[in-house]
């Protein structure tokens, strides 16, 4: 394990990772506690058209993801709000439409093939230290607001309207979370791309909330178990030649299996006469 983090390159991407493990916990304990999980998967391709012009033009990835999620986040309440169409539908259109929005502009880009690999699949190990002092903007964003919104948060997610009744502004709330959501896909999108980043925003809170119900519990566990997919995503990585996001992602995922699978089996053991325990 130190022989594989000695190389500078390996180094800045266990640092990516966790960074990115960090931001997406905070962010992503909430797109699970709120049943999001569809709407962040939309917002992490919806981000992609402002990323690739920021990307492409010289401009902070911060401020066209930004700009990109605000545009999407508009056109979901303009769908469901003046059309019968249902706002699961207008997510769907609009998850496809700004994906083939962000290809079409990559495709600008004498390097085509190269720039859709790396935004959409990410190149951890080709993170620079540019990209890592983004991310700790961006993360430390999402760190501060994170913090200062938690009670509107919490409201939010447990009961919209009691938070109404308090002056808690449940709809600003909402616009304050999706911010967030672009952020930690900004934080992330170098280290594990734009389609795989929904792996750690979803996978390690997702896996947390098996083994414990408090919600600050909730995000220090997910950043333990999405620190534990980074360090091992590495590790094969670097000795299998697999894509470092790919991997890393993928472990986010196949842990919330493994720590299913035992708790469902202790739950069957602590049960007597081998009965499951009632729900």
């Amino acid at each position: 394990m130190i022989e594989a983090f000695e190389p500078a390159f390996m180094q800045r991407a266990l640092l990516a990772g966790i960074l990115a493990v960090v931001a997406t916990s905070v962010v992503g304990t909430w797109v699970v506690l709120r049943g999001l999980a569809f709407l962040g998967d939309a917002l992490a391709h919806g981000v992609i058209p402002g990323i690739a012009i920021a990307v492409l033009w010289g401009f902070s990835p911060i401020g066209g993801a930004l700009v990109a999620a605000a545009v999407m986040g508009g056109m979901v309440t303009l769908v469901s709000s003046r059309t019968t169409v249902r706002e699961d539908t207008g997510i769907g259109l609009l998850f496809v439409g700004m994906l083939s929005l962000g290809i079409v502009i990559v495709s600008k880009a004498r390097s085509f093939a190269t720039e859709v690999t790396s935004l959409l699949f990410g190149d951890v190990l080709a993170v620079t230290r540019s990209d890592i002092n983004t991310q700790l903007v961006a993360t430390a964003i999402v760190l501060v607001l994170g913090v200062v919104l938690y009670r509107p948060f919490l409201a939010l997610t447990f009961n919209s309207l009691k938070a109404q009744s308090l002056g808690m502004q449940p709809k600003l709330a909402h616009l304050a979370m999706m911010v967030l959501l672009a952020l930690s896909i900004v934080a992330s999108f170098r280290a594990v791309g734009t389609l795989l980043v929904f792996g750690l925003l979803v996978g390690p809170p997702a896996t947390a909330s098996l083994v414990t119900s408090r919600i600050p519990l909730i995000m220090v566990t997910s950043v333990l178990f999405g620190s534990i997919a980074v360090v091992a995503g590495l590790l094969i990585s670097f000795y299998a030649g697999t894509a470092g996001g790919a991997t890393m992602a993928g472990l986010s995922v196949a842990q919330f299996f493994v720590v299913l699978a035992i708790t469902e089996i202790r739950s069957a053991l602590r049960a007597p006469d081998g009965l499951p325990t009632a729900a």
